[in-house]
Parts: C-alpha cells; sequence; structure tokens
C-alpha cells in the first residue's frame, strides 16, 4: 500500500509543481471549544494504520501510519495531534523528516516544502500508545476482556497520530497484527484475518469518509457473530467472550430499530452495523462508526427498556454525527438532539420514555413526548445560564450537557410544532442526504430547514432556539413555563447517563 501511494503522489507532485511562499500550518483549527484539536494547512484523504499488541492487554501497542493528505496551503512545515508515549522516526513522500514534540502536537519540517494543492504521504513509524483505564485521558482503554478505543471528543490524539477533529474526514485502511488467540475488530468491513508464524493478522476497510473521534479498535477475548444482511446491511455483533451468553440475545432489536430508523432518516450510510459489548465502566455509550460501543450497566443498571432506548441512540448516530459530522464541537445539538430526539420518539413508541428513575431533568419516568418535551422546556433558563444555549456550549465541560441532548431534542420538537409534522419529516429525511458523508454547521441545518419547509421565517426561529440566551415560546405551548430561579435544581454540567 505504502509503494502505490508514493508512485500517485510522485506523478501528482508533478503535475502540481514547486512549492512557493512556503510557511507552517496552524498548530490547530481555532475550533471555539477546542483551538488545539486538528491543524490548518492541509487536508486528510486516508489513513493507513498498522498496529502491533502484546501479549497483555496493558502492554503498550507499537504502530505505524501512512497520511495521505493533501496541502491547502503551501507548507514549510505542519502539525499532527499526538500525545502517545513515542515516536520512532518520521517521513515526507519516503524521504526522513525531522520532528519534535510539543504537548500534543507533534511538528514535522519536511526536507522540500509541500506546495499548495500537492498531495503528500506522512509516516509516522513505529509510535507507541499505552492502554489505560481512565476514559477521561485516554481514548484507549483496559477493560476486563481486552481493549477498546472510546476517542470523542479529542482523545484519538492519544493512540494514533491524526489530525483529530471531525471537520477532517478521511477513509481508513486498518491492520492489526496481535496473538492468535485474541481477536480484532475494527470499523468497516473485513478483508483478512489468517494467523501466520504464530500471530494473528486482521485488515479492516472503513471505505466511508470518518472522522477520528469515531475510531473503533478493539482486541481481546471478543466473540464475533455475523447475523448476515437485512435489507441490505450486513450485520455484525461484538461481545466480550464471557458476556455472549447472555448479551447477545439482548442485541436482537437491532433488525427491527434498523427498519425504523431507515424509515425516517433514509437510506443506512454504512456497509454494515452492529454493537460491540464490553464491561468497562465507561460511564457512556458511543457511536464508534459502524460499530457502536455500550457498556452493560445500561442493562444491569437501568433494565431492559433503558438498554434498547441506548441502541436505539447510538444506532441514529449513524445518520446523525457519523455519515454527518458536525463542522465544529459547537455542532454538536446536531449529533446528540437529534440522537435524542429519536431515542425519546422510539421510546415512546415502544411504551419506554425515560423510564427509570434516576433520569434528569426529573426523575420520574414520561408517558409521552409532550411531557417530557414540557419537563424539558421548564428548565430553559437553567440552561442556558448554565450551559449556554443549545449552539453555542459556554465551555468543554458543558458540551456533554444535557442542553446538547435534551435541550437539542427540544429545538427539534419546536421546529416540528412550527413547520408540521409533514415538514418536519422531509427535513429529518434531507438532512442526512444533503449531507451524507461530509460535515454540516448548525447555520446548514438551518438553511436546509428553510429551504425544505418553504418557509423563510424558519431561520429567526431557530435562531433564537439555538443561539438565544432566553427560552422562546413552544409554538402550540402557549401554557408551557420556564422555571423560576428559586424552583431551578443544582446539577453538574455533564449528563449523568451520558449516551454520546
Amino acid at each position: 500500500m505504502k509503494r502505490v501511494l508514493l508512485f500517485v503522489v510522485g506523478l501528482l507532485l508533478v503535475i502540481a509543481g514547486p512549492a512557493r511562499a512556503a510557511s507552517p500550518g496552524a498548530p490547530g483549527l481555532g475550533d471555539r471549544l477546542y483551538p488545539l484539536e486538528g491543524n490548518g494547512g492541509y487536508d486528510v484523504q486516508h489513513y493507513d494504520v498498522d498496529l502491533t499488541y502484546g501479549n497483555k492487554f496493558s502492554d503498550p501497542v507499537d504502530g505505524t501510519v501512512n497520511i495521505l493528505a493533501r496541502a491547502t496551503q503551501s507548507l514549510s512545515r505542519f502539525d499532527l495531534d499526538f500525545s502517545g508515549k513515542s515516536v520512532g522516526t518520521v517521513a515526507v513522500n519516503g524521504a526522513p523528516a525531522s520532528f519534535k514534540r510539543d504537548g500534543q502536537e507533534l511538528i514535522i519540517t519536511p526536507k522540500k516544502a509541500i506546495a499548495n494543492g500537492s498531495p503528500f504521504i506522512v509516516t509516522v513509524s513505529h509510535f507507541v500508545a499505552v492502554p489505560g483505564t481512565d476514559p477521561s485521558a485516554s481514548g484507549l482503554l483496559i477493560h476486563p476482556d481486552g481493549t477498546v478505543t472510546a476517542p470523542q471528543p479529542d482523545l484519538a490524539r492519544t493512540f494514533l497520530p491524526s489530525n483529530d477533529h471531525p471537520s477532517d474526514k478521511a477513509s481508513y485502511d486498518i491492520r492489526f497484527d496481535v496473538p492468535p488467540q485474541y481477536t480484532a475488530v475494527a470499523n468497516g468491513v473485513q478483508l483478512l484475518n489468517s494467523v501466520d508464524r504464530g500471530r494473528r493478522h486482521v485488515v479492516f476497510v472503513q471505505r466511508q469518509p470518518m472522522a477520528t473521534e469515531l475510531i473503533q479498535l478493539a482486541v481481546g477475548n471478543y466473540d464475533v457473530t455475523n447475523e448476515g444482511f437485512h435489507n441490505g446491511v450486513f450485520l455484525r455483533e461484538v461481545t466480550s467472550r464471557s458476556l455472549t451468553r447472555e448479551y447477545l440475545p439482548l442485541l436482537d432489536k437491532t433488525p427491527s430499530q434498523l427498519d425504523w430508523m431507515k424509515a425516517r432518516a433514509g437510506d443506512y450510510p454504512f456497509d454494515l452495523y452492529g454493537s460491540l459489548v464490553v464491561t468497562a465502566n465507561l460511564g457512556f455509550a458511543l457511536e464508534t462508526q459502524t460499530l457502536e460501543l455500550i457498556d452493560t450497566f445500561w442493562y444491569t443498571d437501568y433494565g431492559r427498556g433503558t438498554w434498547d432506548a441506548t441502541l436505539l441512540h447510538e444506532m441514529s448516530h449513524m445518520w446523525f454525527g457519523d455519515s454527518v459530522a458536525p463542522k465544529s464541537w459547537s455542532d454538536l445539538w446536531l449529533n446528540e438532539g437529534h440522537a435524542s430526539w429519536y431515542e425519546f420518539t422510539w421510546g415512546e413508541e415502544n411504551g419506554v420514555l425515560e423510564e427509570d428513575t434516576e433520569g434528569y431533568p426529573d426523575d420520574n419516568g414520561y408517558a409521552t413526548l409532550d411531557e417530557l418535551m414540557k419537563a424539558v422546556y421548564a428548565h430553559g433558563a437553567e440552561w442556558r445560564a448554565e450551559d449556554g444555549p443549545v449552539a453555542l456550549p459556554s465551555s468543554t465541560d458543558s458540551l456533554f450537557a444535557y442542553q446538547r441532548y435534551h435541550g437539542g431534542a427540544l429545538v427539534l420538537y419546536a421546529l416540528r410544532q412550527k413547520v408540521g409534522a409533514a415538514a418536519f419529516a422531509k427535513i429529518e429525511k434531507a438532512y442526512p442526504s444533503r449531507f451524507e458523508g461530509a460535515n454540516a454547521s448548525t447555520d446548514d441545518f438551518i438553511a436546509l430547514a428553510a429551504q425544505v419547509s418553504g418557509r423563510a421565517d424558519v431561520v429567526p426561529f431557530l435562531r433564537e432556539w439555538l443561539y438565544g440566551t432566553k427560552t422562546p415560546k413552544m409554538p402550540g405551548h402557549p401554557d408551557w413555563t420556564v422555571n423560576v430561579p428559586s424552583q431551578q435544581r443544582a446539577l453538574s454540567a455533564p449528563n449523568r447517563r451520558a449516551r454520546k
């Protein structure tokens, strides 16, 4: 693969010509919440990742990555995001390049400047990443049966040199070299699984673009159950071997949930789908692309209803958050508001709407979506003051607050009230279709909603709901009120039961 990429790059360099007025690429993309996440000066097209695992789950992982990118300016040097243990060597277009590390930045200076518009390959050889146990500090995590990755929002850099921002999506080839007794699973379609000279070699291809925050690399004692095709989508379930007997039957709703989502969001955007079930004390579920990650506590602590609703939440992210990724982290509500909306509407239809007794906002269950949305509406002033408007999180600490989840769903409820159920359904199908495989911003969604509904007044309406500091009146419910300060209840910003 590396030789083929170098040949292609060589041909294109001749066409592109020499670099002019080269300057350093920015050490970050200037994201409002994560200014150093990602890097300026280039756009990644493809990652070719080669990983070698040791016999123990806690052993360091040795990796090499070839990154095919295109310069968006003339580059004298550029950065990758990487905060792993160490780096072996770096090359650009096959020639050794100098590098240094500064915090999460891997700063690379090629021998020759890279011309604006030129493709290039950067190879980081023998980087080392160490699995951890704290999901807030490491994206490569140990659990009793193996390791998984949970990179969202900015932890892919802990195990992979990359342009770690959702606005720079790319395709992936992922190769594993692991002990023969272990299973290795990643995003996308498996091309190879063989044992040679006492080592297992496994290859996956994720051909549709993927953000770094959605990478899944799972190695350990896993069972892979291939369920076959369901309405054109291949279903693959992955369970820790110790959990398979109990938890594989708990994934039986996957086909019907997939049909339910396709009816509302359109064709499934990837080649396959499934769940990865572990016991890891993560505190969240995560929509890693084509293989969502779910912890057993969703069942053991909350029961079958919440488990099923959480599976639906993560599945909906395949359309809203994975296929269509946010342009910036302030746009996270587009992921979580939609996923919560479908979780709640599916829950209403199936009698499991906010059924557990530990869920904010009011610690009780709801019989209807209207009841839940009324309760969420009451917290509008509190959440906007504590966590910022829905599309303007006040800080990284409030990024995964209920405002992005329940508050985002409330915006969609208000939009449906404004334009009617039929127009709303058209908007919801048009959004993942229009931006499939790409990125979208809050303003992109607002513009699309106005266009599809044919109503120009949707623009100021949604801007007030998404960016305003005060909770607007709810169409169709003039009696709904926002709590006064004395009625508001203190709560730390993050969602206590985070469905990411």
